[in-house]
């Protein structure tokens, strides 16, 4: 359950991945970073998409941006997962998912035309 969870790791908190977006005449969407650190021994899995391939633009806008899972191990290592994976977390270990953003919408051409 969601409550045992939050027992058991607390929230880094959450923050925009990227500040503009892809460009198009309508920009895409930010990813967002979400860390969680782990207060005991657990074990992790993640099933999560476009961390290879970006989301596509449309209509002629540029893709989006990948998205990443990592954990960050209490000795500094860092250890990069796959968009389908699981890891054992140990406490004070934190696990970081980057959401992908999404694909632009249009030429980004017409936006500078527009503004001018």
């Amino acid at each position: 359950s969601a409550d045992g969870l939050t027992s058991r790791c607390s929230s880094g908190g959450r923050a925009a991945t990227t500040s503009a977006g892809p460009k198009g005449a309508h920009r895409g969407g930010d990813g967002t970073r979400r860390r969680l650190r782990f207060l005991e021994e657990m074990e992790l899995a993640i099933l999560s998409g476009h961390r290879r391939i970006p989301p596509y633009g449309i209509a002629g806008g540029e893709p989006g941006h990948c998205g990443r899972n990592w954990v960050e191990r209490t000795d500094g290592s860092k250890h990069e997962m796959a968009g389908a994976d699981a890891a054992v977390m140990h406490p004070g270990d934190v696990f970081v998912l980057e959401t992908p953003g999404g694909g632009g919408y249009g030429r980004a051409a017409v936006r500078q035309q527009a503004a001018e």
